[in-house]
């Protein structure tokens, strides 16, 4: 049974999407780039790590913090790693929207079902 926690908005579904597409690479600054480039959406990081804290508090992804750079002057990045929860929360959630897809044409501007 779902709860509605398990549910994801819109900017979280986007979020893990870009958090699985990332991988090992999935931290604030390329889950943001990844997602204005992908969706050509002005995203801030002030939206990004809220969201991500979100998911993080419903186990639908996981942080750890890597190394420090240099280039970052030896700060160290927190890296995101979407976990098997997350995988069947994006799956229920791609699922969902092409159920309520199914009979509609392509043209989602008609405003009803051909």
């Amino acid at each position: 049974m779902t709860n509605k926690r398990d549910y994801l908005g819109e900017f979280e579904y986007v979020v893990l999407l870009a958090v699985m597409r990332l991988g090992e690479d999935a931290y604030g600054v390329t889950i943001r780039r990844e997602i204005e480039a992908r969706t050509d959406r002005d995203v801030s990081l002030g939206a990004i790590y809220p969201t991500l804290h979100r998911l993080e508090d419903k186990g639908l992804v996981s942080s750890y913090t890597g190394e420090p750079t240099a280039t970052r002057g030896g700060r160290s990045k927190r890296h995101f790693r979407l976990e098997a929860k997350g995988q069947v929360a994006l799956k229920r959630s791609r699922d969902m929207i092409s159920a309520l897809w199914q009979g509609f044409e392509t043209d989602p501007g008609s405003g009803h079902q051909r």
